[in-house]
């Protein structure tokens, strides 16, 4: 894999024979990834898979045209032929208003802090055989389990530099490790799957991998024998592993370029009280070891902790420059890049705090309803809010987890789904995008 030094390298050139071509301005990205990962079945080695990934982006302005190229030969021939292209294809591209590169003044300046994103311990594919072994041999002990989808164990590293023509110039490295498992329990037609995934930037930080195995196992035998449910208005409660996906839909919800679109149902909203005062979503992406963390956005623009939702109220827009042009606001250093294409827009580290109350205790008061540990399906309406997937999970009754259900849909709007929203005190924050246990009542159920 390319150096951070080789990157930056590359980035410079490009823009510089991109200003030399006739571009009046331009950007340009440089990535890089390695990977390997080990996969064992019933014992036995079943894959083991390595990557690489180099490639280079240019974003080139003609007056206000724009194009973009990308391409993965960064030799001085390979750079300058997708230099002359992209200007080539800017002259004849239709005029934006709005694309733009991020004015000067408003342009992070280093030195930037360390988040400590990057692992130095390079496991061996040995050690990674060992730990892809020991999940499964750990999940296979569970009683019940029948059969193995497989165990995994990888590891990974990557590097990101951005170069602009008006000044800015910065790259970051970081680290990637995971522990995942597939398991199988029952037989026949009677037979269940489930599965633990984790990932983390340092090796260190992932839990046991024997507690991996052990919690896919565990998934696994608690969906045997499952149930329906009837049909009807219900409390539901939301797994931490789901309802990570609520809060992803806020986000699309909030995105400037959603926003100018007139395409997302927070239009109009964000001055109502969408959620109770005691809801709170934070951001951080200067995070330590944090899964999304970042110094600078996609398009050099500084990272700032802010809240998304306070005081039960959305906090605005989520915006790169594009969007920000359109919508009139300023940008939120919320631009995210890759290689090929125009920036977008997406968050870092995103957790819901956690509430008072243990996931019991949320619980304690429901005479019959659902915990939701699996959804299925994309039936989110971005426009209305409306809401409906495919779920299985267990059924509340009597304030206790009862018996596995499955073949239900719950459904609803999530502008009256996040009004009812109520977080138990469970959050752990080693993913991206965080949350505890989430109720909403008055979900509609179909089942039988």
């Amino acid at each position: 894999m390319i150096t951070k030094q080789t990157a930056l390298d590359s980035a410079q050139r490009l823009v510089a024979l991109a200003r030399a071509a006739g571009a009046d301005a331009a950007d340009s990205v440089a990535t890089a990834s390695a990977s390997e990962s080990v996969t064992v079945r019933l014992g036995d080695l079943e894959d083991v898979e390595r990557s690489e990934d180099e490639s280079v982006g240019l974003r080139v302005f003609v007056g206000k045209r724009s194009a973009s190229v990308s391409g993965s030969d960064l030799s001085e021939d390979g750079l300058a032929q997708m230099a002359e292209r992209a200007v080539a294809m800017a002259r004849h591209a239709p005029e934006d208003p709005y694309a733009q590169l991020a004015p000067e003044d408003l342009l992070a300046r280093g030195p930037f802090a360390d988040f400590d994103l990057k692992d130095a311990d390079e496991p061996s594919p040995e050690k990674l055989r060992e730990k892809a072994l020991e999940i499964e041999d750990a999940a296979r002990a569970v009683e019940g389990v029948t059969n193995s989808n497989g165990a995994s164990a990888g590891a990974g590293r990557s590097l990101a530099a951005l170069v602009t023509s008006n000044g800015f110039a910065a790259a970051y490295e970081a680290s990637n490790r995971y522990y995942s498992a597939s398991m199988i329990a029952g037989e026949g037609d009677a037979m269940q799957r489930d599965y633990e995934a984790r990932s983390a930037r340092h090796t260190e930080d992932l839990p046991e991998a024997a507690e991996i195995g052990r919690e896919a196992a565990r998934r696994a035998v608690g969906r045997l024998d499952p149930k329906r449910l009837p049909s009807g208005a219900m409390p539901v409660l939301f797994d931490p592993r789901v309802g990570v996906s609520l809060v992803g839909h806020l986000i699309g919800a909030m995105s400037g370029m959603s926003a100018a679109r007139r395409s997302t149902f927070l239009l109009d909203r964000l001055e109502e009280e969408l959620f109770d005062p005691s809801i709170r979503i934070l951001e951080d992406p200067h995070r330590v070891r944090g899964m999304r963390s970042r110094p600078f956005d996609g398009e050099g623009l500084p990272t700032t902790p802010r809240a998304l939702v306070e005081h039960g109220r959305v906090t605005g827009w989520l915006a790169n420059m594009a969007a920000a042009a359109q919508l009139g606001i300023a940008p939120t250093g919320h631009a995210v890049r890759g290689a090929s294409g125009a920036p977008g827009i997406s968050v870092s580290n995103v957790d819901l705090l956690a509430g008072d109350q243990s996931p019991e205790e949320l619980m304690a008061d429901i005479k019959d309803g659902v915990l939701v540990t699996e959804l299925i399906g994309q039936g989110v309406n971005a426009i209305t809010g409306d809401y409906s997937r495919g779920a299985s999970g267990r059924r509340i009754r009597d304030g206790k987890l009862a018996e596995p259900v499955s073949e239900f849909t719950i459904a609803g709007n999530l502008v009256p789904m996040f009004a009812a929203l109520r977080a138990a005190n469970d959050l752990e924050t080693d993913r991206a995008i965080n949350v505890p246990t989430l109720r909403v009542d008055g979900m509609t159920i179909a089942g039988e």
